[in-house]
Parts: C-alpha cells; structure tokens; sequence
C-alpha cells in the first residue's frame, strides 16, 4: 500500500502496482514551499490531491528537488505508486484539470519500480532571475528579484569560476540544512545578460539548502561593486556563512531541470523558459 499525503494508508484499484513520473511546473509565490505541512498550501498537498481525485485512491508523490516557499520550478520531477489502470494521457488531463491555475503537470511517464524522483537523478539545474533596472517590475513581481544597482556580469562570471569541482560548501548553507555532508560537486555556473534580466544558472549533483540563493547572493555582491571577484574563494575557502554576503531573495529562484540516466527514458529540458542555453556565457 502506499501512503497518503498525510500518512493514511492508501487502497490502490485492482490491478499491477505501477510507478508514474510526472513533469510539473509551478509558480511558487503563494505556496508555503514543496513539502507537505499541515494547514499550509504546499505544492505536494495540490498534487497529491489531484493524483488522488484521478487514481482514486490516496497517493504519495515524491520530488527531485524540494523547494522553498516563494521559489518555482519549470522542470520538477515527481513520482508516485498506483494500481489504478489509467491511460497517460487520462493522467495527464485528468490531475490538470484537478490542479489550481499555480500548477501544471506537462508531462506523464511511466518508469520502472526502481526508480526514484530523488534519488535516481544524477543533476539538478536552477535558475537565479534578476530584474536589473532602478524601477520595480509590475510584470514579474514575486517572479524576479530586483537589483537597481547596475551588475558587472563579466566580474560574476569571473567569481563563479572559482566554485566549480567538488567542495565543501559549508560557506553556503543555511542554519537549518540537514544534510550530512557540505560537500556537493557543481558543474556549472553561468551567467548572462538579456537587456535588463540577469540570470545565473547553476549545474550541481545535489545543492544544500539555500545553496543556490546564497551563491546569487555572493554573485551580486561582487556583479554591484560590493566585492571582488576574488572575494568567491575566499569566502568558499572561509567555510563560514557568517562572512558572506546575505542570501538572495526566493522570488528569483526556478529549478529549472533534474537530469537522470538516459536509460530511463524521461523528457529533457527542451522548452522551459528564459533565455536558450546557446546563449548562455560560461563561467569556465
């Protein structure tokens, strides 16, 4: 059996046992962040609901990547257990049309027993969106994080080079991270500018709470003037959050995308928004 979102016990339909993955996007402004909690609106209690109004039983859906309150996702990957014997596309239309206008799941796939949401995925990519202009956006409110102050996007590149590779990020987690380890490996970070948006796109094997703000945080230090390029490793070397710069804003941050084997069959990350990753400048 399987649990429900509040930890009741599932009755799947007759039939196999089968696991579904889901690609969803959302709009995270007015969710209390990914995970389930009581008497919030959280992602996973929308989508646990929807699922369950079309398998008809209660469901569990797992993520590849939690996110926070405010934050949003272009290509979340979910996962859940049913026995209820549906079609893909019933799947897909049939939890939309139960989900509210902040959700949308836009694709449905079936995957082996073996494969987990979280644990099968071997990259995840996120996405920091900075409004860089004097005045506010009514557009992308909550949807963007506004820096008047004019970004030196060459400096940023410069100081996201130096926290490639493997290293402990303790310099970058939040209080509260319970992770084990600070240790995690990014492939990745680049950053570009389109006219008045400035993204930073960071590639890593898995990210530590708060990781990817407080990277964002330290690039527009260093992109405003406040600091060095240099001023990167030395507050990865440091290990010491108390001496980097505070963290950026929720409203800026999109998981973009969780990679996983090929072998697994699952959409990449062709058609999520924001600028094309040709253009993307590298920061290495």
């Amino acid at each position: 059996m399987t649990a429900g979102p509040s930890g009741e016990a599932a009755t799947p339909a007759s039939g196999p046992l089968q696991r579904i993955a889901l690609g969803v996007e959302y709009d995270g402004s007015c969710f209390a962040g990914w995970q389930a909690q009581p008497a919030l609106r959280t992602v996973a209690g929308e989508l646990a609901r929807a699922v369950a109004v079309v398998a008809d039983h209660p469901v569990s859906v797992l993520c590849g990547g939690r996110t926070d309150a405010g934050v949003h996702a272009e290509g979340q990957v979910v996962h859940f257990d049913t026995a209820a014997p549906r079609t893909l596309r019933a799947w897909l239309l049939g939890v939309n049309a139960n989900l509210p206008p902040d959700v949308s799941v836009r694709w449905v796939r079936p995957v082996p027993p073996w494969f987990h949401a979280r644990f099968s995925a071997v990259a995840r990519t996120y996405r920091y969106r900075i409004l860089n202009r004097a005045t506010r956006s009514a557009l992308l409110a909550r949807r963007a994080t506004l820096v008047r102050r004019p970004l030196d996007v060459a400096a940023m590149q410069v100081a996201g080079a130096a926290l490639l590779g493997e290293h402990d990020f303790s310099a970058f987690r939040a209080a509260e991270c319970q992770s084990r380890s600070p240790v995690r490996r990014v492939d990745a970070i680049r950053v570009l500018r389109d006219g008045d948006d400035v993204w930073i796109e960071v590639v890593a094997n898995a990210f530590l709470h708060h990781m990817v703000r407080n990277i964002a945080g330290l690039l527009i230090a260093i992109g405003s003037g406040l600091a060095a390029p240099r001023r990167a490793a030395e507050v990865l070397a440091a290990r010491d959050r108390r001496i980097a710069p505070p963290t950026a804003a929720a409203d800026g941050l999109y998981l973009r995308a969780v990679r996983y084997p090929d072998a697994f069959g699952l959409p990449g990350d062709a058609g999520m928004e924001g600028p094309p990753r040709s253009a993307m400048i590298a920061a290495h």
